[in-house]
């Protein structure tokens, strides 16, 4: 047998024991001879070069070091869910769909939540191509090397399966794994982990691949992400998933109803501490591809899926003392510090207390004993109050009236459940919270610029705004604390490269209050550009599709306060796009402004994405529910009939997609 027929041998042969061993649990070897074979193919490796492969078994081991982790962004974004705790949520979730489809003939799926970090896997001709981490959504970390030694994620597939897709999964630390891993620090004098969840989210970013390999993370996979259409439901494609070589859990179930659903979660309530790992809750999913297109997605969420979450974990301990934190918009939030408990895997030293409405609601005092639980098991919250334990001097707490920071007299307005810090220019959280959320990753992406040195930034006096970023030189950041050369250089390059950034991201990131990622595109797309933004007036902003009176007057005083006019006017200066480009402006058009669209079915010459993004570049608006508003319905292949009969008796008229693009020319 020639070299390059013993090393792909060795190569499937190697594959298929790690599939049947970390996939099926199913060993058909032993390890003696697993080694035996895989050392025998890394010496034939070493020796003929030119038959390199990067998804070769040997490469399960690790070694790469990666001193920096690429920021990649998703081709598909990674949407978060939306939560449900009851089975009214999940009964006005479902009215909601059956809404929008106009059909109550519904397939639900029903799948565990696994508790661990999101993954993205990519694809390409049935190879393993790259790893990245969820990250905000729209933009994560490539952790390809530390993900490449995950024994249980394939790195060749059969030729059966789609040829380009990603695969969505949870890195999850099983418990039998974690365990020993604590007993070995315990047994080496180390502090053992505090839980699996984080411990799995830390391992992807270790610089030491093999480090990672040590570890016995293992991938539950739960979504194919694809443009193709050989799959008519997410059933069928998560099992031909399976059947390729991917871990998907047999737990997934198909569900007709919601009381199916809720005989699903109240059975894995029970069982799911009989499970090898951590789960929290379960995802409900529509069924049917196309009706998840058909869908679609808010802002945040997709409308065809919603996690149903296990009731929280609940701990008393003693409240030791409330303080206050300062926003970036000025509101303040008081916080519990409280005796440390443990609590959902985790130590809880503090809680929110939201504001002043709340801490009133459940007269809460210094020395209380509470009721702490996580909020959706993430976010600790006091629940109440155990008065049987209450001090007979136990005094009434009395809210903030100053600033914790600055000492300015704190203000509400009527209808607003948080106080303010009216002091916007010269409290210091304020100031660096304004230039942290400038900086993040939703607003102008700044690499080599992070929260804590813009925080050393502003202590040293370099900065009190976010246009002062721009006036920083390499040698003015090289002396700071853990400031290298490099460092510093990169931070610059990172700061001129913000000037690229869109006009609409760029108006998100001043920080206007009630302006968010979504209002700022509106407006952005309305007004063009900052000047024209800055002469509107309160008529011309509310007659803004979705603006109202609250947005309205906050964008008005913010844009005609004197000292957000002055650092408007340097960013101009600094070359910052502070108006739609031409390129932009040149595929925008009015030919389609004030109607509303439905887009439905299935197309060929646009995805449905393309088609809705050319609705609203023409001035156009897209609805997902047809109503009495609806002006056309824009419908492809495999339109809904209940959809159909709906247009029909409104007298909506029903385009096709070449009707549409001639629409547009």
């Amino acid at each position: 047998m020639i070299v390059k027929d013993r090393i792909e041998s060795l190569r499937k042969e190697l594959n298929e024991h790690n599939y049947n061993y970390y996939v099926l649990d199913n060993a058909t070897i032993s390890d003696y001879e697993f080694d035996i074979k895989l050392k025998e193919l890394e010496k034939l490796e070493e020796e003929n070069p030119e038959f390199f492969d990067p998804n070769s078994p040997t490469k399960r081991v690790g070694g790469e070091i990666t001193k920096n982790f690429n920021t990649i962004t998703h081709k598909n974004r990674m949407y978060s869910l939306d939560n449900s705790y009851s089975k009214e949520d999940l009964l006005d979730w479902e009215k909601r769909i059956q809404k929008n489809l106009g059909t109550t003939d519904i397939e639900y799926t029903c799948e565990l939540k696994y508790d661990g970090a999101s993954i993205n896997l990519t694809y390409e001709n049935g190879k393993f191509f790259s790893a990245v981490t969820r990250g905000d959504g729209f933009q994560g970390d490539e952790v390809t090397a530390n993900i490449r030694t995950i024994k249980s994620i394939p790195l060749n597939l059969s030729d059966d399966f789609i040829s380009n897709f990603e695969m969505r999964g949870e890195i999850i630390l099983p418990l039998e794994g974690f365990h020993k891993m604590n007993e070995d620090r315990v047994a080496n004098g180390e502090d053992p982990y505090r839980n699996p969840r984080n411990t799995a989210s830390g391992s992807l970013k270790l610089q030491d691949s093999a480090e990672v390999a040590k570890r016995p993370l293992d991938c539950l996979l739960y979504q194919v992400v694809t443009n193709e259409t050989k799959y008519k439901t997410h059933f069928e494609s998560l099992n031909a998933a399976r059947d390729c070589g991917f871990k998907v859990p047999k737990t997934i179930t198909l569900a007709k109803s919601i009381d199916e659903v809720l005989e699903f979660v109240n059975h894995w309530d029970v069982e799911r501490h009989n499970l090898p790992y951590e789960t929290d809750g379960v995802v409900v999913k529509v069924n049917s591809l196309l009706q998840q297109e058909e869908l679609g997605y808010t802002s945040k969420s997709p409308r065809w899926a919603i996690a149903y979450k296990f009731k929280a974990e609940q701990v008393t301990t003693i409240l030791n003392e409330i303080t206050y934190q300062v926003g970036r918009t000025g509101a303040i939030t008081p916080v519990a510090n409280l005796e440390p408990v443990h609590l959902a895997g985790t130590i809880v030293k503090r809680a929110s207390l939201h504001n002043a409405d709340q801490i009133e609601k459940l007269d809460v005092r210094i020395g209380d004993t509470v009721f702490v639980e996580k909020g959706g098991e993430i976010i600790p919250k006091i629940m109440g109050v155990d008065l049987s334990k209450r001090a007979e001097d136990s005094v009434e707490t009395k809210y903030a009236e100053h600033c914790p920071v600055c000492n300015t007299p704190l203000v509400r307005t009527e209808g607003d459940a948080k106080h303010y810090c009216p002091n916007e220019f010269g409290c210091a959280p304020q100031i660096t919270g304004k230039i942290q959320h400038y900086i993040s990753r939703k607003a102008m992406d700044i690499d080599g610029l992070g929260s804590e040195t813009v925080e050393l930034l502003h202590k040293e006096g370099l900065i009190k705004n976010y246009a002062d970023i721009y006036d920083l030189k390499v040698e003015q950041v090289v002396p700071l604390e853990r400031m290298a050369e490099k460092s510093a250089k990169n931070m610059i390059e990172g700061i001129s490269k913000s000037k690229e950034i869109p006009f609409e991201k760029v108006l998100f990131a001043l920080g206007i209050r009630f302006v968010g990622e979504t209002v700022a595109k509106k407006l952005a797309k309305h007004f063009t550009s900052i000047d024209n933004l800055s002469n509107a007036s309160f008529e011309d902003l509310v007659a803004v599709d979705e603006i109202g009176d609250r947005i309205a007057q906050s964008v008005i005083d913010f844009l005609s306060d004197e000292n957000n006019i002055e650092i408007i006017g340097r960013l101009k200066s600094y070359g910052v796009q502070l108006e739609v480009s031409q390129e932009n402006l040149a595929n925008q058009t009015n030919k389609l402004e004030g109607k509303v669209f439905v887009v439905s079915g299935v197309f060929h010459q646009m995805s449905r994405t393309e088609l809705k993004k050319a609705i609203e570049d023409n001035g156009g608006k897209v609805s997902s529910s047809i109503s009495k508003k609806t002006n056309f319905i824009v419908a492809g292949d495999n339109m809904g009939p209940s959809k159909l009969a709906k247009a029909e008796t409104l007298g909506i008229p029903i385009v096709s997609e070449d009707d549409f693009i001639e629409m547009i020319k």
